[in-house]
């Protein structure tokens, strides 16, 4: 019988969450979703030094606004608990000494100094130190000391690490969902420390230890544990374990395709690579994040599917539901994904045109309000005239934010006037032409787009003059730029007494 799907997301509380962890959180969500799985969170804080206060919060609250929310995890369905390493700690000792007592691991007393002595030594030599088969039986551990000496050091309390005792003179041949089969030689490999000095497992122990007693069928994580899985499939050999199967999702690289997407890049391009802004208490240094630069999450979830999965379709637009129906680990690609910030925003584009309006004039209203909050003069203003507003822009903008600098001039009445623009648009013999058009305005009741384009240009063809003459100031007169949407709708918008009210000003001010 085939086990039910268990995959875990296991974030180290180190400060905010890369886009980078938010796609591996995201891939093995829909990965659970689709096999009808379970998605769990595990904090993973086995590094004491680098462990951030806020960074635990900062991780649940990404997910969260990011519609991928864990179904089991710190403080929710604790099945398999607790969910943070440190709270673990008991756990794993035993563990450790099981591998000791079944010759798969040994004790190491050797110090700091001991150990820069022989990296010395060794880089004077041009060779590089590894602690692995080749010296580990001359080196200050039990597997070179008597068991008396071993016993009488333990007894004393001398400090110690337990190293993983690496197999020799074996190819090891790995399956990877992924990048398929895996070959490594492990005399290459090193024999890793599985348990430090201050009494805490390293990541190896304890990842193994978590994955295998919260029942995880299936790991999948960034390209960088690559080079650590061997150490992990040789541990769960050694405690005659089943392993998981494994699967390791390409880099994010930067915009230019060459290294690994960082924050630096971010600041230097000026895009966010962290899903929320995130303040840094140390340093008082405030990263910026997808949500409070104006994107929507299901934008961002569907760019980051896109960064290293293709479902082999055109189809580029995938709604979360959708994305878990067509996901699937054999069509991730080996090849690092690069990041693209005009394809970022081109994602954010199409999920604001597919708004509803109502949504959109919600996110724009408290913008408008603070903006006209000190405004005295024309500024027609209410729920309806908002739909108007946002129907009429909503085509040429990027985010809600651009709503207003594509709006403004229907809110508030232009006072000055572009230079170039009125250069090119107000000539001799316009103030004329504009009375005149004031005058045909006057006489119309039927304020719609339509009837206000057939009146107006038919009035311009009588006078057989080009549409540009009338147009071009026309649009200066209630704008006061060359920019906005179709004229007509401007004028059906504002209403009659505001577009005349606008010419009359743009008259006397040009």
């Amino acid at each position: 019988m085939t086990k039910p799907v268990r995959v875990r997301f296991a974030p180290s509380p180190t400060g905010p969450l890369h886009i980078g962890g938010v796609r591996t959180a995201l891939f093995n969500y829909l990965f659970a979703k689709k096999h009808n799985g379970t998605f769990v969170l595990r904090i993973e804080d086995t590094d004491q030094n680098r462990y951030v206060a806020n960074s635990e919060k900062y991780i649940i609250d990404a997910l969260k606004w990011c519609n991928i929310p864990f179904d089991e995890g710190p403080n929710k369905n604790e099945k398999f608990g607790p969910y943070r390493q440190s709270e673990r700690k008991k756990l794993y000792k035993k563990y450790a000494d099981f591998l000791i007592e079944n010759n798969k691991a040994y004790y190491a007393f050797d110090t700091a100094e001991e150990l820069n002595f022989h990296r010395k030594d060794h880089e004077a030599k041009k060779k590089t130190f590894i602690y692995n088969w080749h010296n580990r039986e001359k080196l200050n551990n039990s597997l070179a000391l008597s068991n008396e000496e071993v016993k009488k050091r333990l007894k004393n309390g001398d400090k110690y690490v337990i190293r993983f005792k690496t197999p020799i003179n074996e190819i090891l041949v790995m399956q990877d969902v992924i990048r398929g089969e895996v070959k490594i030689d492990t005399n290459l490999l090193d024999d890793k420390i599985l348990f430090k000095s201050d009494g805490m497992p390293t990541y190896h122990l304890a990842n193994i230890v978590d994955d295998h007693l919260m029942e995880i069928t299936h790991v999948i994580r960034g390209e960088e544990w690559l080079p650590s899985m061997a150490l992990h499939v040789l541990l769960y050999r050694s405690f005659d374990w089943e392993a998981p199967k494994f699967a390791h999702l390409p880099l994010i690289l930067k915009p230019t395709g060459k290294g690994k997407l960082s924050k630096r890049d971010g600041d230097k391009l000026g895009f966010p690579v962290f899903p929320l802004a995130y303040l840094d208490e140390k340093t008082n240094e405030i990263s910026r994040g997808y949500r409070e630069d104006g994107y929507f999450a299901e934008a961002m979830v569907n760019m980051l599917a896109f960064l290293g999965w293709n479902p082999g379709t055109e189809q580029e637009i995938f709604s979360l539901e959708q994305l878990i129906q067509a996901f699937s680990l054999e069509k991730v690609n080996k090849a690092g994904a690069r990041f693209d910030l005009d394809k970022t925003k081109w994602f954010q584009q199409q999920y604001l045109q597919q708004k509803p309006i109502d949504e959109l004039v919600t996110l724009f209203k408290p913008i408008v309000t603070k903006k006209l909050e000190n405004h005295v003069g024309f500024s027609n203003f209410n729920t309806e005239y908002l739909k108007k507003v946002v129907t009429l822009i909503k085509e040429r903008a990027i985010f809600v934010a651009d709503f207003w600098e594509l709006s403004n001039f229907l809110f508030i009445s232009p006072t000055e006037f572009d230079a170039k623009a009125t250069k090119k648009a107000w000539k001799d013999g316009t103030a004329v032409l504009m009375a005149e058009l004031i005058a045909v305005l006057t006489k119309i009741d039927d304020f719609s787009t339509e009837n206000l384009e057939t009146i107006v240009k038919e009035w311009i063809t009588s006078k057989e003059i080009g549409f540009g003459k009338v147009m071009q100031p026309l649009r200066l007169s209630l704008v006061g730029a060359m920019k906005g949407p179709h004229i007509f709708d401007i004028i059906s918008l504002i209403g009659k007494e505001e577009t005349i009210g606008r010419i009359t000003y743009a008259i006397k001010k040009l």
